[in-house]
């Protein structure tokens, strides 16, 4: 019989403090996340300074929350692991110095996760069934990436985002139409209001590149209405526009996602990121892989968001490959997806 392993993870790429153990890839002993939401509500956006200091503040007591959740000892853990990149480069350190340290002061071995990974591997969490080869779409503040999964750790980048990523044009939308921060869950609430075809805005193909992504023209596209409305001296109905914007997001991220399938042969597609989480997109990609005779997976909410469980799924089987990381390990804010 294989030995059990137990790995303590550490996520804080963003404005998170997150930690959690994770038994052989798949199941969750704890997961802790203290959120910074409400601080940077503030200001409209992260700002980085601030998350930096918060992350300092929490990364050791989310740690002993989640050793303490997890009945464990750092005795009994088996490996260390953290976030290492993509993400803000200072609240990134804290996780990376905080994650050395321990591995440094124990002997752990010690495992830096790339980001997205951990995002694509929440789905091994509550999927216990899923394994490769499959492809995944991975949609968040940060990110727009459409990925072929073809082995644990082995990833092929077929689509990603010429401009914007969807969550970011999610925020900036919502911010337009006096939403506030976070924008995609808002949207996703108000969207339930209004009409998805009321206003018909533009779904975006880049030349030359059928997997690849743009949403800035959207963006300006809403803009550009809502100015019109303003100098017409028209009333502006802002669950008709949330509804239409999701609704023209969620067109081009199905019918881009779900041609790779196709084109690919594979049955299997997956959903990540913080943008996984939008209620209209599950749904939608949930109606659409049932008429293809396509499997769909999606993490639960809160593993779509950032998370320290879904750095622990990776890092179990780059634990199991040998990649391990010494103590020169260090943040890489702009880490590419397949980078070591």
């Amino acid at each position: 019989m294989c030995e059990d392993v137990s790995i303590l993870a550490i996520e804080s790429s963003c404005d998170e403090t997150a930690a959690a153990v994770v038994k052989n890839g798949r199941e969750v002993k704890s997961n802790i996340i203290f959120s910074q939401i409400e601080l940077h509500k503030l200001y409209g956006g992260v700002v980085p300074e601030i998350a930096s200091r918060k992350h300092i503040e929490k990364i050791n007591q989310v740690i002993e929350q989640a050793l303490g959740e997890a009945h464990m000892t750092l005795r009994e853990v088996t490996a260390i692991a953290v976030t290492y990149g993509p993400g803000l480069v200072g609240p990134l350190l804290v996780g990376v110095s905080a994650a050395k340290a321990l591995s440094f002061a124990t002997g752990l071995p010690l495992i830096g996760v790339h980001h997205i990974e951990g995002h694509i591997s929440a789905n091994y969490i509550e999927n216990r069934d899923l394994e490769p080869p499959f492809v995944c779409l991975v949609v968040s503040g940060g990110h727009t990436h459409l990925v072929v999964v073809w082995d644990y750790g082995e990833y092929e980048i077929i689509g990603r985002t010429r401009d914007d990523a969807a969550g970011e044009a999610f925020d900036k939308v919502a911010r337009a139409i006096g939403l506030g921060y976070p924008g995609g869950p808002k949207i996703d609430r108000l969207s339930r209001e209004g009409d998805p075809e009321a206003i018909r805005f533009p779904r975006a193909k880049v030349e030359g590149a059928a997997y690849d992504f743009s949403f800035s023209g959207l963006k300006s596209s809403v803009l550009n209405y809502l100015n019109s409305c303003e100098m017409k001296g028209e009333g502006v109905n802002r669950a008709d526009v949330a509804a239409s914007f999701q609704k023209a997001v969620i067109d081009v991220l199905t019918e881009h996602a779900l041609g790779a399938v196709r084109d690919y042969g594979l049955a299997k597609f997956a959903i990540a990121g913080g943008v996984a989480s939008n209620s209209a997109l599950r749904r939608a990609f949930a109606e659409e892989c049932a008429k293809r005779g396509i499997a769909f997976y999606h993490p639960s909410p809160l593993l779509c968001t950032d998370n320290a469980a879904m750095i622990g799924a990776a890092a179990y089987y780059e634990y199991k490959k040998g990649a391990l990381s010494g103590m020169e390990l260090n943040a890489v804010p702009n880490l590419r997806l397949g980078e070591r």
